[in-house]
């Protein structure tokens, strides 16, 4: 970056594309890192017009786009604006010293989706997603089905109740642990069109304004008690009249949040008077979202280097070593060019590093002024690369993402090949046998690997006949795969088997359809987007005469979509350790995911079953499924099961003792939240 402009230019895309990411239920970056694009932006140009702007939803705009699930667009009795963000006390101060305000009422800051309910003589007539803050998508039928929404109220009541609508960790853990946290979860699962697993969800109130009568609400505490008593499950409320009790009060909650049932990501601070004016505007201020601090360190960066993996070129930034929660951190992900250009980021740049969890840490921006003294050497430009290493063609720097566009290109080649192996566990291919074929031209393609024969496989570095068949015959075993697996093997970048398994699930569920498919088509598949959906496009485009020759050789072949009431398996997970001699690890995991169930790779709480051919050997995976009290069972019990699934009963305990599956049904019984 050369000029603020510029920097102003690039944060505004950014915070625009992951609004709409945010707004559609799949967001990519957390809040935390939103945050800082946001406060940077802030910072350099104030009146910027994204910074005035609630959200970017499909279908939630306001405008003439249907919604992207085709629910109908509603308008929302009173404006649902956004909030005047504090990410630390020096910020929170000032906010409190400019409102005056004597009491405040501090609610936790639910990290959910925002709901408006609007009753009319204590019925329920709609139910309103946030949107754009004017118009929402009404997704009445589906919040029906949520815990915590009263379809009638005690009273004739006219108005709206506004709520956040969560899922608690529990059920995460249990049935959604493969979106990315509650929140994407809920958000996209209250926006299918069957509605199906809204009763998962539950509403937790916090606001409510009566229609033509602002004075019928006289103060906000007295407001929560009148959505208790009208049924509704609200949030945690308590008044302070302390500035510095609220902050110490936020940093209890900052140390204890794991301990809730569902998420939070800061508390809200409002006004304890009602005043309906401010809460029509765009962003009223008299409340403000107190946010929690990420663990931050800072450090200089030193040098980027640039990962290579497919056709992507993804930057590195080598830090001075700094720790950070718990660990000496000297490599952080910078994500992509724009997110370098947006932050200005410079060779000797002091940096603020962040990590949450088991995750990479991450350079979220600039360090603050006199973090740390100015680098003796001064500060140089990150130059990026401008051409493939492997192939030479120029590379195409998409903002998001630097990669070689040369399909042809040996490096994007052999990562597919190396991809496709892994996909299939094809383990006797290793590494070195599989380069040794591409590097003397064999096989280039994946259809070529049905082609190798025993005599010229044997020819090959320490093979021999006994090897080589072994490998042909590993090669050449039949194989029917979801067809979400088979598009995944062949390495469309940046598109996983998950992503594909929701299109399939959308209606995309053959390669027919999905060849036939419009980028605008499969742009409306929830949480996908037109990026993705025009890589997976041209991604088919592109490999189609690949797919076209793999399934003509006759070996592997993609399954038909099961009917939807073909999943009895669906919300269990299995972890598979050691060999199986019935079939291959990746075989296994493939007929599970057939019948609806998850395949897990370490053993966590949430674990149905711990597969293994030796069940009492202290391997670390037993142990902790013992103490978890996870049932281990044998490959002869696991395919009992698969040949009489509904045996395996949700929630389920084993009978240890017998030889087959002897399950008995517990009770699902839903806690309080508090």
């Amino acid at each position: 970056m050369t000029n603020s402009k510029e920097r102003a230019a690039a944060l505004e895309r950014l915070i625009r594309k992951y609004q709409k990411s945010y707004y559609d239920g799949e967001a990519e970056i957390s809040d935390g890192e939103f945050d800082l694009l946001w406060d940077e932006l802030k910072s350099i140009d104030p009146n910027n017009p994204v910074l005035k702007k609630v959200g970017e939803g499909s279908g939630a705009s306001g405008g003439d786009i249907p919604g992207v699930d085709g629910f109908p667009k509603a308008k929302h009795l009173i404006p649902m604006g956004s909030q005047e963000k504090a990410a630390n006390a020096e910020e929170f101060r000032a906010w409190a010293l400019k409102t005056g305000l004597e009491t405040m009422l501090v609610q936790y800051k639910l990290d959910g989706a925002s709901l408006e309910l609007q009753y009319e003589k204590g019925v329920l007539i709609r139910a309103i997603t946030r949107g754009d803050g004017i118009i929402g998508e009404e997704i009445t039928a589906n919040v029906r089905r949520m815990i915590g929404v009263p379809t009638s109220l005690d009273i004739p009541f006219s108005g709206g109740v506004r709520g956040e609508v969560v899922m608690t960790r529990d059920v995460w853990r249990e049935k959604y642990a493969s979106k990315a946290n509650c929140r994407n979860a809920a958000n996209g699962i209250m926006r299918r069109k069957d509605g199906a697993g809204c009763e998962d969800l539950r509403l937790i109130a916090y606001d409510a304004a009566a229609n033509g009568d602002d004075s019928y609400f006289q103060d906000e505490p007295r407001k929560i008690e009148w959505l208790s008593g009208r049924g509704f499950e609200t949030t945690v409320s308590k008044s302070f009249s302390d500035v510095d009790a609220i902050i110490a009060y936020r940093d209890d909650m900052a140390a204890t949040r794991d301990t809730l049932p569902f998420d939070i990501d800061g508390l809200v601070v409002k006004d304890t008077s009602t005043d309906m004016a401010d809460l029509r505007r765009a962003r009223p201020e008299k409340q403000i979202a107190f946010k929690f601090e990420l663990e931050t360190a800072f450090s200089i960066l030193r040098s980027v280097e640039w990962s290579e993996s497919g056709a992507t070129y993804t930057p590195i930034g080598i830090v001075d070593p700094v720790r950070l929660a718990g660990t000496t951190v000297q490599r952080a992900n910078l994500n992509n060019p724009d997110m370098i250009r947006a932050m200005g980021l410079k060779i000797g740049s002091a940096v603020s590093v962040v990590k949450r969890g088991e995750i990479i840490p991450k350079i979220e921006g600039l360090a603050p002024a006199g973090a740390l003294p100015a680098p003796a050497a001064g500060e140089q430009e990150i130059e990026f690369p401008v051409r493939c290493a492997v192939c030479g063609v120029d590379l195409v720097d998409g903002g998001t993402r630097l990669y070689c566009p040369n399909p042809a290109c040996p490096k994007r080649l052999l990562h597919r090949l190396e991809k496709w192996i892994s996909v299939l566990d094809i383990r006797e291919l290793g590494e070195k046998l599989i380069r040794q074929l591409f590097d003397k031209g064999r096989v280039r393609r994946i259809h070529e690997l049905y082609t190798i024969t025993v005599e010229e496989l044997a020819e090959y570095e320490r093979m021999g006949e006994l090897s080589a068949a072994k490998v042909v015959r590993h090669i050449q075993s039949r194989r029917e795969l979801p067809l979400a697996v088979f598009i995944a093997g062949f390495d469309l970048e940046g598109v996983a088997e998950t992503t594909m398994e929701k299109v399939a699930a959308a209606g995309f569920n053959t390669l027919e359809k999905l060849k036939s498919a419009a980028t605008a088509e499969l742009a409306e598949v929830y949480g996908l987007g037109e990026i993705t959906a025009a890589v997976i496009v041209e991604g088919l485009k592109e490999t189609a005469p690949e797919m076209d020759a793999v399934l003509a050789a006759g070996i592997i072949s993609i399954a038909p979509p099961p009917p939807e009431d073909a999943q009895p398996l669906r919300g269990l997970s299995f972890c598979f350790t050691g060999e199986l001699s019935s079939m291959k690890r990746g075989q296994a995991e493939e007929k599970i995911k057939a019948l609806g169930a998850s395949a897990k790779s370490s053993v966590v709480k949430d674990l149905s079953y711990l597969v293994t051919n030796d069940p009492g050997s202290g391997s670390a995976k037993n142990q902790k499924a013992r103490q978890l009290g996870i049932p281990i069972i044998d490959e002869e019990q696991f395919l009992a099961l698969l040949a009489d699934p509904e045996k395996a009963a949700r929630p389920a305990t084993l009978d240890k003792s017998a030889k087959k599956p002897k399950l008995r049904k517990t009770t699902d019984g839903q806690g309080s939240l508090f």
